[in-house]
């Protein structure tokens, strides 16, 4: 007759429930993979098997209980390495979406509001278009496995420790939150030529109008100012790929610095 004892239960769903929360709260929050038009039961079966797939290669897990005060306390440490990796990565894609608010807005654009569904916000068409854009760099990139295999080497890193709190590491959450004042000025150099050409434009049309007040320049301005706009996103467009991928990749670094800072 086959007997389990409570400390061995704890330890089969110790090994899995801790690895299983932290793939969870990366997927809860990274680019692409937290997206809104991904099913929810979706989101869990990826976390629950790239559990499953790591689990026999962690170190025995820490002999306390899931539903413990402790085991609870490392539930919550988990939460926080996996969203802290996620949002390191979500920088990048905000980044994107604020240069496509900047332009839109000197565009015109920004008259037309749309729902979007990874940030459930109102955005302009144009941040919309340039944060598919940033996504699909992001999947050419493979940086969904990328981003997987740096929270499976996290493990190492951070391994499950009750006695550990990285959440109270000063250093990391400030290193956070400087990458994510980048989001401003990484998005305003993204999306300078669009900004600098309408500049122009609207200067070129103000003279315009002090120097020949019948031409209508309010007629025509919104038209010119759009059509200047979408040439020069024809021409930022090529260049700005290896720069969104070099956000990326300081994203992933920053991910990583981030762990390094935890296990301080």
């Amino acid at each position: 007759m086959l007997t389990v004892t409570s400390a061995q239960l704890d330890a089969w769903l110790g090994a899995f429930v801790w690895p299983f929360v932290r793939f969870l709260a990366l997927i809860s929050t990274a680019p692409v993979l937290s997206h809104r038009s991904l099913p929810t039961r979706v989101k869990i079966a990826l976390a629950a098997g790239a559990a499953m797939l790591i689990a026999p290669t962690l170190p025995p897990p820490p002999a306390i209980a899931v539903g413990s005060g402790a085991g609870l306390w490392l539930l919550v440490q988990q939460l926080m390495i996996g969203a802290a990796i996620g949002f390191a990565m979500r920088v990048v894609t905000a980044t994107v979406t604020a240069a496509g608010d900047y332009a839109g807005m000197q565009m015109g654009l920004s008259f037309a509001q749309l729902i979007s569904p990874g940030a459930d916000s109102a955005s302009t068409a144009l941040a919309r278009l340039l944060e598919m854009f940033a996504l699909l760099i992001f999947l050419s990139l493979d940086g969904h496995l990328r981003l997987l295999g740096t929270l499976a080497d996290s493990f190492r890193t951070l391994p499950l420790d009750p006695a550990a709190a990285p959440m109270f590491n000063a250093g990391a959450w400030r290193l956070l939150a400087d990458w994510g004042a980048s989001v401003f000025w990484a998005g305003l150099m993204l999306a300078l030529p669009v900004v600098a050409a309408l500049l122009i434009a609207n200067l070129a049309l103000g003279i315009l109008n002090r120097a020949a007040p019948q031409v209508g320049v309010f007629q025509v301005g919104f038209a010119i100012t759009l059509l200047v706009g979408l040439l020069m996103l024809d021409l930022m467009l090529p260049s700005a790929g290896p720069f969104v991928a070099g956000l990326f990749d300081n994203g992933f670094g920053m991910a990583e610095r981030v762990l390094g800072a935890m296990a301080r």
